[in-house]
């Protein structure tokens, strides 16, 4: 049947309304489509152009080369080595498992290192290259590298790791460098992005931490094409880094290798200095340890015996141990005296052995007493009864303050690790240290280097340098840095009297050439290399009334710990002072009978430029000196042979 004709022109106008209708809003729909087009490919073209590229192009850092430690004479003390080492990535491999299981038969790996390796791998990125195993021998890194195909996701990698050469000579001045760790970034306010770089190695005692910023260098970067997981495609691009800066010490590598063969297993310290401009020219603490142990990574068994050993090897008893100075502090009190006016070079005092003050005995070292004497006598000898004497009429403050002009009781600012400030007590001191009144017992203690004094070895050298100069000497320890000098100021003059000094530093000549001088067995016997020097014997015990009275146990029979520390400080040439030297050795015994001869063989040793000569020494022991030389040269950890003194 036919339709109407009115229902066909009505059905073809619905038509045509519809298909307007879909026409606008298509053409709507076009026309936002074609403006957002505009906006992303014209307006917002270079945003999405820099989002494209970051995607595709990575950059990586590239760490720097470690600066080098020289010594004085350009030795290497700290250097770098090649490191062959092998990274996985968990993208590259696929079953890890299976790959280090075959790694595993190339190379030795424990059951600790492949459950870090799976631990590393599983909190990291798949890309990421986690180190599996470094320090290869060429050997093995060439096995890997045969073995490639069948190790998918492994690279073999070659770096730089530290090395230090002379081994224990240097362990506590220079440190050692290990993996930054959480407590090293926290301590840092602004962390320098490549100390995030897994297995980073900065600087952990000594000079390597206190260097940290001139050692360390400055980073170089490498742009590579990455695809759409990770995967590195190529390099695009490469800067290196800027090597860190060459640090030059004032260290002498074989006078350092000297003095730590000469203490050998003691647990002691010595350092020698250059009087005139406060350069270090060694510094030695022993026992020592292996610093190439830490940055290869310490057994738990090494660093258990390091740790437990009474001798305390880990510790720098040059710049960290405080001592009671002993006698060698009676240099301290006489200047004082001198200053305060209460003696001079001609005043004497009786010593019957003891001074009795308030029904209290303090006891000379000598029990007969030394009868009666002077200043230079007193130095000579060691009579504490003349320092307890004078100590009381220039009571502590001046004495104190005596101290500090010589460099005690003051941190010496050097890039070595925890330097104490020692102690160099004062009325003040004690009443906010213990909130007690000072009293006349502390100054006769304090006069002998007792009671509550305590200094190091580097302070006591200090002391010393400024006896030998009458200057405000300074320490030094680094020399240049990238071969540019470090400049030294001028040693301003210490204010005091010329013949002061002079007074006590004739007392010092006593000590060891004067027949009844306390170290005349220690004397150097070559005119023109004399040494003046002042020996110390602390007590690190108390002893009793009924002791005194059955008579004081002889050192050697008491247990080591409970011994006296002897010490020794002295310069040379007597007439010219050019070096000084300082000596602890704990629990050692006489200053004079074990710390006095250590201080010559070093002064021997620094003025000649090589082993002693035994002529050097008094004739009866010259035979004995012969045979501990040999046996120095012998023992000279690096395998070179001293050089022998020149005709």
């Amino acid at each position: 049947m036919r339709r109407p004709v009115r229902d066909t022109e009505d059905s073809a106008r619905r038509i045509n309304r519809r298909a307007l209708f879909m026409g606008g809003c298509m053409t709507a729909t076009i026309a936002v489509l074609a403006g957002r087009m505009r906006y992303l490919g014209i307006e917002q073209s270079d945003t999405f152009a820099l989002l494209a590229e970051q995607n595709r192009v990575n950059i990586q850092l590239l760490p720097p080369a470690r600066g080098l430690i020289l010594d004085r004479n350009g030795k290497l003390i700290a250097g770098n080595e090649q490191n062959y080492r092998v990274v996985i990535t968990r993208e590259g491999a696929g079953d890890v498992d299976l790959v280090l299981n075959r790694l595993s038969h190339l190379i030795p790996l424990t059951q600790a290192d492949l459950t870090r390796v799976l631990k590393d791998v599983a909190r990291n990125a798949p890309f990421v290259p986690i180190p599996v195993a470094d320090r290869l021998s060429w050997e093995e890194f060439s096995r890997i590298s045969v073995n490639a195909p069948a190790l998918p996701g492994v690279t073999p990698d070659v770096g730089l790791s530290r090395i230090y050469p002379r081994d224990t000579d240097f362990a506590h001045v220079v440190g050692y460098v290990g993996p930054v760790s959480e407590k090293d970034l926290e301590s840092i306010e602004t962390p320098d992005p490549l100390l995030h770089i897994p297995k980073f190695q900065i600087g952990k005692i000594g000079v390597e931490k206190w260097q940290e910023d001139v050692l360390r260098g400055s980073a170089g970067n490498r742009k590579i094409e990455v695809n759409h997981v990770g995967r590195v495609m190529r390099e695009l691009e490469r800067t290196e880094g800027k090597s860190g800066a060459d640090l030059t010490l004032t260290l002498d590598a074989d006078v350092q290798n000297f003095l730590q063969v000469r203490l050998g297993e003691e647990a002691a310290a010595c350092i020698v200095m250059d009087a005139q401009n406060g350069d270090i020219i060694g510094a030695v603490s022993a026992p020592s340890f292996n610093p190439n142990l830490f940055v290869r990574g310490i057994s738990n068994t090494n660093y258990r015996a390091l740790m437990e050993n009474d001798h305390r090897p880990l510790a720098n008893k040059v710049v960290q141990g405080a001592y009671p100075p002993g006698s060698t502090f009676k240099i301290v009190t006489a200047l004082a005296a001198l200053a305060d006016a209460q003696i001079d070079v001609d005043t004497t005092v009786y010593c019957p052995g003891y001074l009795d003050f308030g029904g209290r005995k303090f006891h000379c070292w000598k029990a007969g007493g030394h009868g009666k004497v002077d200043l230079a006598r007193a130095l000579a000898e060691s009579c504490d009864v003349f320092f307890y004497d004078v100590a009381q009429k220039v009571g502590i403050d001046k004495i104190a303050q005596m101290g500090k002009t010589m460099g005690l009781g003051q941190r010496h600012d050097l890039p070595m690790s925890a330097i104490t400030e020692g102690i160099m007590p004062d009325k003040a001191w004690k009443q906010q240290r213990y909130q007690q009144d000072w009293r006349i017992g502390d100054t006769i203690n304090a006069s002998i280097g007792q009671g509550y004094v305590l200094a190091s070895p580097l302070q006591l050298a200090v002391m010393t340098a400024r006896v030998a100069t009458g200057r405000r000497v300074v320490p030094r320890l680094v020399k240049a840095v990238n071969g540019a000098e470090v400049p030294v100021d001028e040693a301003l003059p210490l204010g005091l009297e010329s013949a002061h000094l002079g007074s006590v530093r004739a007392g010092m000549m006593g000590v060891v050439n004067d027949q009844h001088g306390t170290s005349f067995a220690a004397r150097i016997t070559n005119d023109a290399m004399r040494m003046a020097g002042k020996s110390g014997t602390s007590q690190v015990r108390n002893i009793s009334a009924a002791e005194r009275e059955t008579g004081v146990v002889n050192n050697v029979d008491l247990p080591w710990e409970d011994r006296d520390h002897a010490l020794f400080v002295a310069y040379a040439p007597a007439d010219a002072p050019r070096y000084v030297v300082a000596v602890v050795v704990e629990h050692g015994g006489g200053g004079s009978s074990v710390a006095a001869p250590i201080a010559r063989d070093a002064l021997l040793r620094v003025m000649t430029g090589a082993l002693p000569d035994p002529a050097d020494y008094p004739e009866s022991q010259r035979a004995r000196i012969g045979a501990m030389l040999k046996e120095l040269r012998l023992r000279r950890p690096d395998g070179s042979q001293p050089p022998e003194k020149k005709a």
